[in-house]
């Protein structure tokens, strides 16, 4: 097996930031990122990677990027290392497969989340305040639901739940009409209703590939005046897909994402705090196999 990916050094530029998974470096008029192949659960990095996996985030995001341009440009100005600056070309082993060049764009602080399934932590909220409800709906975000879902029903249609970030870095759902007071009610309308149609178009896609998206986050910023389509999109570390030929309602589902990590870090009572544990070989195996299962169902 590979070795993964959990750092890079590009002494020519400066880092410009380095999230969870993604190391951006600084080239002045534009941005380089590299997806190295860390995972985090529970918003702490894990001390070993999964090797790989920085390719098949890469893939999968400029396939979808190029699924939905019609509905709204993105941050993509390259992806061929051959088409980087001189300085880059002898970081062709790090940067191949798993890096882009990306205009420079003012990040909108909101996790646009649309959710075609009541799942995760909409399911766990679901049941809380259903527990507590006296009459037959459930008030979530400004949505009703009917008191008689199960686990991983499917929606009656679409819902749009952004997410704001804590201090702390735990993602905090907020109601559309709370993102309307802090972002303005013209840009929460136009980020709503750009997000619901991209998730349309390619939860359609997906369905005729035998996957269903479950949910997913996307991530706006400015260029310029523009609003365009930044960081990663529909990936199995920003979504949940679901096999459908598989898919029953009222339990969890088989998913091709990151939740098998998060499955065995529960069974080991983590608290989830810093530092994480080490992930065992048949983990890391089972993990980088979801992945590449997911790009090999939905876009080869």
């Amino acid at each position: 097996m590979e070795k993964a990916l959990t750092k890079t050094e590009i002494k020519e530029f400066p880092l410009y930031a380095k999230g969870k998974v993604r190391d951006v470096y600084d080239l002045k008029d534009k941005l380089l990122i590299i997806a190295t192949d860390r995972i985090s659960a529970f918003d702490v990095v894990l001390p070993n990677g999964i090797p790989g996996k920085g390719k098949v985030l890469t893939k999968m995001s400029l396939f979808w990027f190029e699924l939905v341009k019609d509905l709204i440009d993105n941050h993509l100005i390259a992806f061929k290392v051959d088409d980087y600056p001189p300085e880059l070309q002898k970081y062709r082993d790090v940067l191949e497969d798993r890096s882009m060049l990306a205009k420079k764009a003012k990040r909108i602080d909101v996790e646009c989340v649309v959710r075609g399934y009541i799942s995760g932590s909409l399911w766990k909220e679901y049941q809380e305040k259903k527990d507590l409800s006296e009459n037959d709906r459930v008030e979530i975000l400004g949505y009703l639901f009917p008191d008689n879902l199960r686990e991983s029903d499917k929606l009656t249609f679409p819902i749009f739940t952004p997410a704001t970030k804590a201090e702390s870095g735990h993602d905090l759902n907020i109601s559309f009409e709370q993102m309307k007071k802090e972002f303005g009610a013209s840009l929460s309308e136009y980020l709503k209703e750009k997000s619901l149609a991209i998730y349309q178009k390619c939860s359609d896609y997906a369905e005729r590939k035998g996957m269903i998206i479950a949910d997913t986050k996307f991530e706006f910023g400015f260029s310029g005046e523009k609003v365009i389509l930044i960081d990663e999109i529909l990936s199995p570390d920003s979504s949940r897909f679901w096999p459908k030929q598989t898919y029953s309602a009222g339990k969890p589902q088989d998913s091709f994402d990151k939740q098998f990590v998060r499955d065995y870090l529960e069974s080991i009572k983590w608290d989830k705090k810093p530092p994480a544990p080490e992930l065992p070989e048949e983990v890391i195996i089972k993990t980088k196999e979801k992945y590449e299962e997911a790009l090999k169902r939905l876009i080869n």
